[in-house]
């Protein structure tokens, strides 16, 4: 059986593409910020010859060999979001960024939006999740108003109180939304937000849940299931993805989770692709500008690489990456454009490859693709040949 498991470090980029000016995001690279941080520590992701990638090099304490097979992959999307990101890595390129709201959303939407719900609207600029709860909870609890607000991501968020507004109430508030945001508000996500708690206490709850934009053509996963394929989703693949290609999914409350959920995955008999997204590094610290939490999560990530290793069979690969940056270390709190890794091993896989700087997140699909013998299906160039 061929399996592999692809797994995402939100926001672990590795520093500035080329174009980052053009997003304000110049200097930024986000790993090289979280090596500064106190509770560092990446044994195992070095023996798999991290320091090797390009432009990491250059900062990083560089060994001697290396186990795995490691490489940099430019983003080719317009964009840096999530969504995007994702989307990318599994084989379509981008060629519009998604809308942004930098003032706010528009009086049509937001109308369409009190129509539809029948609920008032508060906030509607962009703003910190944890501050919006802070400055409009009390109001909110009030009088029902939705707090709704975006981020520089292509989002719409939408936070409710529990006790207010019952989580399954919240989700289908989103879903109606989720309909009235196309064309020019086809924001990529509308994002359900609960929170829980009393006032000068509010804290948002693990039931956050994501409405994605649906992808507007096949990706390697609605080919992997065409074709036969498992394709297993842990965290939030299956909301990024709309629920597209995707055979069977379990949302985590955190890393620690879908790590958990991932060994677990690979524990059972199956042909194709276990897919995790662990959001902490992006949604807990770089989004709070928190440098050492950020390194002590991926020190965390680091630490339990030897159980994913371990629980390798003969044809499996494991791959790791990331769909853009979020630098703790910069002034901003959003996304930064950036390189993201590649770090690939497999009991099957040739040790000390170097990839180099490959053009597009898309090479991972092509080679995921090619794997399973469905190469040429989506964007972007397979790099098979140079693992077996």
């Amino acid at each position: 059986m061929k399996r592999i498991f692809l797994m995402v470090l939100d926001s672990a980029g590795i520093g500035e593409l080329p174009d980052a000016a053009e997003y304000g995001d110049c200097g930024s690279n986000t790993w090289r910020a979280c090596f500064a941080g106190k509770s560092y520590a990446m044994p195992n992701l070095e023996r798999l010859g991290f320091w090797a990638i390009e432009g990491v090099r250059d900062w990083y304490p560089r060994g001697e060999g290396f186990l795995g097979a490691v490489g940099r992959l430019a983003e080719a999307s317009k964009g840096k979001d999530t969504t995007t990101g994702h989307w990318e890595i599994a084989g379509i390129i981008s060629e519009r960024p998604m809308p942004l709201f930098p003032e706010g959303f528009p009086e049509k939407l937001t109308d369409a939006i009190k129509g539809c719900t029948g609920r008032g609207i508060l906030c509607n600029r962009p703003y910190s999740g944890t501050d919006a709860i802070r400055d409009f909870g009390e109001e909110h609890i009030r009088t029902g108003a939705l707090i709704l607000y975006t981020s520089a991501d292509s989002v719409l968020q939408i936070a409710a109180h529990e006790r207010i507004v019952p989580v399954e109430e919240l989700y289908e508030i989103c879903r109606k939304v989720r309909a009235l945001c196309t064309g020019d508000f086809a924001v990529g996500r509308v994002i359900a937000r609960p929170f829980d708690g009393e006032p000068g206490g509010f804290f948002r709850t693990s039931r956050r849940h994501d409405f994605s934009l649906e992808p507007p053509k096949d990706t390697m996963l609605d080919l992997l299931a065409a074709g036969g394929k498992d394709v297993l989703a842990v965290g939030k693949i299956n909301d990024i993805f709309a629920g597209r290609g995707i055979t069977e999914y379990r949302y985590t409350g955190g890393n620690r989770e879908g790590i958990d959920r991932t060994l677990e995955y690979m524990k059972r008999d199956f042909e194709g692709i276990c897919f995790t997204n662990l959001v902490d590094y992006d949604m807990l610290y770089g989004h709070r500008n928190d440098v050492d939490g950020y390194a002590a999560a991926l020190s965390e990530f680091d630490r339990r690489l030897p159980e994913l290793l371990a629980g390798l069979k003969e044809g499996d690969i494991l791959m790791i990456t990331a769909d853009h940056g979020c630098d703790p270390s910069t002034p901003s709190t959003d996304h930064s454009r950036e390189y993201v890794p590649l770090v690939a091993a497999g009991p099957s896989l040739r040790q000390g490859v170097n990839l180099g700087t490959r053009k597009t997140f898309a090479d991972i699909a092509a080679t995921v693709l090619d794997y399973f013998g469905l190469a040429g299906k989506t964007a972007g160039e397979s790099f098979l040949e140079k693992l077996l």
